[in-house]
């Protein structure tokens, strides 16, 4: 029991060392889902929220259904925390990768390239003309219709671990707003951080999708075409934030 406490308390120690020493790039990747998810996540993965929360509700009588169990069932828990999963493993091995693959002293300038990178992703995001060209422009990709494909037999019962290997699977759609925070979060070098900061722009995403899944994506179609006009200009907010955390970085 000593053995797994103080186990427990120096695994404790090192994430807290991890979150003072990269808070400004965790709470970036936070913001970048938050304001990420009001401009993109809500019409690309809200049909995926949508298709589950209806699954859901069908699979209960009639008898059962009460207003806790649509809340519960709109917050798809398993899901979120399946694309968590995929973030969280996917920014482990992007930090793994740019802190093997860079020397020591040139991994600052690494590093700074990779959060110039990320910026670039978000000004394309908030630029129409610009997300062809960075990955955003809508387009299905053979990838995307491959993972689809596989994820699709789980959507008939999404819950417990299926709604959980449906997250898992489908946190590995590709998008702009992805590539951003996997180059933002590669920029630490260390996997743990990059894993955080994965985790926290994961979290970002969720307030929104759970609000997708709640009131249905249409129903918000009024409040979230006036976010729209500001989403932008958060966007690149945003990427001045990791823009001069490069600049900082290599002057």
């Amino acid at each position: 029991m000593n053995d797994a406490l103080i186990g427990l308390e120096s695994g404790l120690a090192v994430c807290r060392v991890v979150v003072e020493t990269h808070g400004g790039l965790l709470t970036g990747l936070f913001l970048t889902g938050v304001i990420g998810s009001l401009s993109h996540c809500a019409g690309m993965c809200g049909p995926f929220v949508l298709s589950q929360v209806a699954a859901r509700l069908e699979s209960l009588p009639a008898a059962k259904m009460n207003e806790f169990r649509r809340l519960t069932g709109a917050a798809l828990l398993p899901y979120h925390l399946g694309r968590a999963t995929t973030y969280g493993l996917l920014g482990a091995l992007a930090g793994w990768a740019a802190g093997t693959l860079s020397g020591g002293g040139v991994f600052r300038y690494v590093a700074g390239g990779l959060l110039a990178l990320a910026a670039l992703f978000l000004v394309g995001m908030a630029i129409p003309r610009l997300k062809g060209l960075l990955g955003g422009g809508g387009g299905e990709s053979w990838w995307s219709r491959h993972v689809a494909g596989l994820a699709k037999p789980l959507f008939a019962t999404p819950t417990g671990w299926r709604g959980w290997m449906l997250g898992v699977l489908l946190g590995f759609i590709p998008c702009g707003l992805l590539y951003a925070a996997l180059a933002a979060s590669a920029a630490s070098g260390d996997p743990l951080a990059s894993a955080f900061g994965m985790l926290a722009f994961a979290a970002g995403t969720v307030p929104v999708l759970v609000v997708v899944g709640g009131i249905g994506h249409f129903a918000i179609g009024q409040w979230r075409e006036q976010m729209l006009k500001w989403a932008p200009l958060l966007l690149v907010a945003n990427a001045g934030m990791l823009g001069y955390m490069a600049w900082a970085l290599v002057a």
